[in-house]
């Protein structure tokens, strides 16, 4: 059984918005819009309707077209997915899926904490059999070995899904936390900073939340709690 990271079992409590705020406050020039990467949204075990949520380390896999000069990887990279990692597959726009149902059953297997595919992915029905938690741009049919090929594990990646965040950097190894609002990436460069942050900024927001429903004015609750 792998150790668990400290930093993983701190970010369990707290959600993509509460990691972004922190990010926010942070302003390091190198994350942009609080870490929050568009155009990703889950859809299994449901789409959007229960408290799915993951978090752990990254673990990239990147897809480049066929006539790309990297040679294509050797073997699955499925097979040598880490214990409580998310997978986050980076594929260029193109029409077919490039992660399905057996990926999944071999992913469950390992133990890691979910899927996040910057393209798309088929067997929707399979994964939700499967309880795993997804998250994608969307779905497809088609396989993906007729356009595009892996030519890395573990490398850096750029968010291929939203248009206005084209050159946002995804790390392997960063922290990944994605629920019902979408996926955040936190650098484990700036973890223990943010860490202290999110705690202040949910105690504030609780208790803003508590005054506004006993009558106080947004802006009295803001300048007395935040």
């Amino acid at each position: 059984m792998a150790t668990k990271d400290p930093i993983v079992e701190a970010l369990k409590e707290f959600t993509t918005c509460d990691v972004s705020d922190a990010l926010q406050k942070l302003k390091d020039p190198e994350v942009r819009n609080g870490g929050f990467l568009s155009g990703l949204s889950n859809w299994s075990p449901t789409r959007q309707q229960e408290d799915t949520k993951i978090v752990g380390p990254l673990y990239t896999v990147k897809y480049s077209p066929l006539d790309d000069p990297a040679p294509k990887l050797a073997k699955h990279y499925i097979d040598s997915v880490p214990e409580g990692a998310v997978i986050f597959i980076s594929s260029p726009r193109v029409p077919n899926a490039v992660y399905g149902g057996l990926m999944t059953a071999r992913a469950k297997y390992q133990k890691a904490a979910g899927t996040i595919v910057d393209g798309r992915f088929r067997d929707l029905q399979e994964q939700r059999d499967q309880a795993w938690p997804l998250w994608a741009r969307d779905v497809g049919t088609a396989a993906p070995g007729e356009v595009v090929k892996v030519t890395g594990v573990n490398v850096l990646v750029e968010l291929q899904s939203g248009e206005d965040q084209k050159g946002i950097r995804i790390h392997p190894g960063d922290y990944a936390i994605a629920d019902m609002n979408g996926v955040v990436v936190l650098p484990r460069r700036l973890a223990e900073q943010a860490l202290p942050l999110m705690r202040k900024q949910v105690e504030a927001d609780t208790n803003m939340a508590k005054a506004l429903a006993e009558g106080m004015t947004f802006d009295e609750a803001g300048k007395k709690f935040r």
